[in-house]
């Protein structure tokens, strides 16, 4: 089966799309990629989840991608006295990292590496800011700070630092154990949350090692001053506008993330816009027509894929969520400025033979009216390099490796399929052909455009090209 749109769906299972039965109306309504997010959730209930999702796929007998999303760390501040304090603009009140009475004079924020990292100045945002304190002053074990913005702190509420980088390492505990967990189960995609330098993904590298690709979660404003030395070090990346946000202005969050869309094309790495997309469907049937302009957007941008959140984890109108994000991808991109717009902000080639290769099979496909370029792809690389062009003409990535198809349920365009490998010309061709009009992508007379890399089943090698009418 085939989709009528180019970009992706990721969506995540939550209370009211665990079951087998709305996983698989989920995925007939149009998700392509499921996202397990293990902030919530036990071990047990994620197991059956993965396992449903696998007998779906091959039931459908179509590639399904599995992300799985790591917690992080969480900042928080203590227990509160009472529960919680009310506060308001120009008070002064003071953290303490011990002893704690809970009250305005000593609220508790038992997180040393915010001591550390924080001067005179800094800003704390606590409760995704809505309460908003300046540091005026600093001791070994206490930060004294005045309110600009008043209301409630509560036990437990999230504390946000956005000029300072923390002395964290993006997995905790808890993420090292799920980590085991979720790459024992055959996750594709390990999300990392919390990411601030490039040696957070190395250290993340070092763990996951090729068992699953890595997805960099940009939520953090020093991320965005490492961002090109993340995004290479990356093999896919989550614009995760909540978190974000939160710590940058709301104003500088599209700029953001239509350059953090166009620094993963240009690298070839796959890219999703996440949160808050059709939020008004978690207990709606429609969505508000801001949130559908917001689903298009990311299109005309030029992203990979759109996800769900809390829409099809907790909400009551799951299917028609992912219903209603299908239909506004397609009715973009089938819109007549949609073309002029990705053709505007297509990246500059790289000047490497694969990706003049690359490049120019996407060209020639719509010169010659392709009916589809068939990309022979080992690692997913060689169909990312054409992604990357966005071409007109439908994208068949043939790959031997399961995993690799599964990931490229996120990638732009790919409609993966899992095949032997070749080792002949002779060879690709025939499998190139026989795909194609098996997949309902040509029929005969037609003519496909064939990309591979030479050596065959060799990572990396985009060099060959071939145009082959179908007798």
């Amino acid at each position: 089966m085939r989709r009528n749109r180019r970009a992706k769906i990721v969506a995540t299972v939550g209370p009211a799309s665990g079951s087998p039965e709305m996983l698989e109306a989920l995925f007939l309504a149009g998700v392509d990629t499921f996202r397990l997010n293990f902030s919530h959730g036990t071990h047990e209930d994620h197991a059956k989840v993965h396992a449903a999702i696998r007998a779906l796929e091959t039931s459908v007998g179509r590639p399904i991608g599995i992300l799985q999303d790591l917690q992080g760390p969480k900042i928080r501040v203590g227990t509160i006295k009472d529960g919680k304090i009310a506060v308001a603009a120009g008070e002064n009140v003071r953290f303490v990292l011990s002893g704690s009475d809970g009250d305005k004079m000593s609220i508790p924020l038992p997180h040393p590496e915010i001591f550390d990292a924080v001067a005179p100045g800094d800003d704390l945002l606590i409760d995704d800011g809505r309460v908003r304190v300046r540091v005026t002053g600093l001791a070994a074990d206490s930060i004294d700070a005045k309110i600009i913005f008043g209301g409630v702190i509560s036990n437990r509420k999230g504390v946000n630092v956005p000029t300072a980088v923390l002395n964290l390492s993006p997995l905790t505990a808890k993420d090292r154990t799920d980590l085991e967990f979720g790459l024992k189960l055959g996750v594709d995609w390990v999300a990392l949350s919390f990411v601030q330098k490039p040696g957070d993904v190395i250290e993340a590298r070092g763990i996951i090692g090729n068992r699953a690709g890595i997805m960099t979660k940009v939520e953090k404003p020093a991320a965005l001053e490492h961002i090109d030395d993340i995004v290479r070090l990356s093999d896919a990346v989550m614009v995760a506008r909540g978190d974000l946000g939160v710590e940058i202005p709301h104003q500088d969050v599209p700029g953001r993330q239509k350059e953090l869309i166009r620094s993963c094309r240009l690298l070839g790495k796959p890219v999703i816009v996440a949160t808050q997309m059709l939020d008004s469907m978690v207990a709606a049937p429609t969505p508000t027509r801001a949130e559908a302009s917001d689903v298009a957007t990311a299109i005309y941008d030029g992203a990979d894929a759109v996800m769900l959140s809390a829409e099809s984890a907790t909400g009551q109108y799951p299917r028609e969520a992912v219903a209603m994000m299908s239909r506004i991808i397609e009715s973009t991109e089938r819109h007549k400025m949609y073309r002029s717009i990705i053709n505007a902000s297509e990246p500059g080639e790289e000047e490497t033979a694969p990706h003049a290769v690359a490049a120019a099979a996407a060209d020639l496909a719509a010169a010659l009216h392709a009916s589809a370029i068939v990309a022979f792809t080992s690692s997913g690389t060689t169909a990312a390099r054409i992604a990357r062009k966005r071409p007109q003409v439908s994208l068949l990535a043939v790959t031997p490796d399961q995993r690799v198809s599964r990931q490229l349920c996120l990638l732009w365009g790919a409609h993966s399929v899992l095949s032997a490998d070749v080792n002949s010309y002779e060879e690709m061709v025939d499998r190139a052909t026989a795909t194609a009009l098996a997949e309902e992508f040509a029929q005969r007379t037609d003519s496909i455009v064939v990309v591979a890399g030479v050596p065959f089943g060799e990572a990396g090698t985009t060099n060959n090209l071939r145009v082959v009418q179908i007798g």
